[in-house]
């Protein structure tokens, strides 16, 4: 009895040195949580809309965190992390639909510590989120995402959920310019949109500019709808084929875009009509010489294509050489929309830490930093200046698609340039009002 009774205080004293060890590492790892800002990365990593938008967006993100938890991004953001603490990524699918994502969103934020999320891609994955975001006061950054619907019906006066780009209406205003400018004598319209909020938004906006500037086209009332990640499109192209419409809008993005442009090319549809893609600068790197010369391409700003061709700043040229040195092709849309919200990011919480006596900030102070906020993202200035300061606008690029066997990549030729705030519509009106109104207020 003696002799167990020995064992069994060895082994209980081997169990209380284990659970103070327990709780020692418990206590240090707590401690380095945090002194690190740990950031949700939502975006499709699987699914039709991985390729050519998910994978480029969380690849971008990857250069960027990379860059400031090192301190090698160009100025002004040359020093370490967030407010001197560094970044840890957790990157995650954003496909599934959107009970899936409120779930994910929850879990992130009140179990895994995430601190603040940046990016989610589709309009309906955001609309759900926002809400949760601010029930849950977590500091949400949405990166891609198109719909003003956000801050326009869902709620109009955010603490917690920014965007920092332009949402849709600017990419229907931009196009329907383009078109007034460079192809004055078209006749008709007609449209192929996904069927929910992007894809609606995006005709919506498109079809009440050309009202607008171009009063004496005919929109289509036989418009093709087919819904989201639909992958077949002969029907539709069929009845594009036939429509007595001359010009084709299309705000169709990730794999339905390509399934699209794949399936229209060996009937001609890009012959017979002239094809505008509000965002297909997304796809003009996969799909090189099989993008159709003479579309007209969107990609919702400055971004992608535009930015390689047409912006040279230290900050721009930096992240082409990073990104394409590292994955072996340039950076797209998704890229640089990522990327920009994680340098607006870091100014806020580095200006709130300066405004705290070099503490870092509590995430009220770093919302306060960021509402309003004017900063330079990787190729354009970022103004937060609409719905409170918490609805970021950018210029806005239109082009038309050619191949450069020089560069051995597409280019973009004939572009325009809009300002901001030709695009996008003035603080305190609602997008919809404003394109019907006449756009008044535009600085074109």
């Amino acid at each position: 009895m003696r002799k167990r009774f020995r064992t069994s205080a060895w082994l209980s004293g081997i169990a209380a040195a284990s659970l103070a060890g327990v709780v020692a590492l418990t206590a240090v790892t707590a401690v380095a949580q945090e002194e690190k800002v740990v950031v949700g990365v939502p975006s499709f990593l699987t699914g039709a809309g991985a390729p050519a938008f998910g994978l480029p967006a969380r690849n971008g993100a990857e250069v960027m965190i990379n860059a400031i938890n090192a301190g090698e991004a160009p100025a002004p953001y040359d020093t370490k992390g967030f407010a001197g603490r560094e970044l840890e990524a957790i990157y995650y699918d954003e496909s599934g639909g959107n009970t899936k994502q409120v779930t994910e969103f929850r879990n992130k934020a009140q179990k895994q510590g995430v601190n603040v999320f940046i990016g989610f891609i589709s309009s309906g994955t955001c609309q759900a989120i926002a809400p949760i975001a601010e029930e849950l006061k977590t500091l949400t950054v949405f990166s891609t995402c198109g719909t003003p619907r956000v801050f326009e019906e869902i709620d109009t006066n955010p603490k917690y959920v920014f965007r920092t780009m332009s949402h849709s209406a600017a990419d229907g205003v931009a196009a329907a310019r383009y078109v007034a400018a460079k192809y004055p004598n078209v006749k008709g319209y007609t449209g192929i949109n996904q069927n929910y909020g992007w894809g609606q938004d995006s005709w919506r906006d498109f079809d009440l500019a050309m009202q607008v500037l171009m009063p004496n086209t005919t929109a289509s009332d036989k418009l093709q709808w087919p819904k989201l990640f639909a992958g077949q499109y002969g029907a539709e192209i069929s009845a594009l084929m036939l429509a007595p419409e001359e010009l084709v809008h299309t705000s169709l993005w990730g794999g339905d875009l390509e399934a699209f442009i794949f399936q229209a090319a060996p009937r001609g549809l890009f012959k017979r009509k002239q094809l505008l893609f509000s965002v297909a600068g997304t796809a003009a790197y996969r799909l090189n010489e099989k993008m159709p010369e003479g579309a007209i391409l969107g990609s919702r700003g400055p971004y992608g294509i535009y930015a390689a061709n047409l912006v040279d700043t230290p900050l721009n040229n930096w992240f082409q050489k990073t990104y394409r040195d590292r994955y072996n092709t340039p950076p797209t849309q998704g890229a640089y929309q990522y990327a920009q919200s994680l340098l607006g990011l870091k100014m806020a919480y580095d200006k709130a830490a300066a405004a705290n006596g070099g503490k870092f900030p509590s995430t009220e102070q770093v919302i306060a930093q960021l509402e309003g906020l004017e900063f330079q993202g990787v190729a354009t200035t970022v103004k937060m200046a609409l719905n409170g300061g918490h609805q970021g606008m950018t210029e806005h690029m239109m082009g038309v698609a050619k191949w450069d066997p020089a560069k051995g990549e597409p280019v973009v030729i004939d572009v325009l340039r809009f300002d901001a705030e030709c695009v996008m519509p003035p603080d305190g009106v609602n997008s919809v009002d404003w394109i019907k109104g006449g756009m008044k207020g535009a600085k074109c």
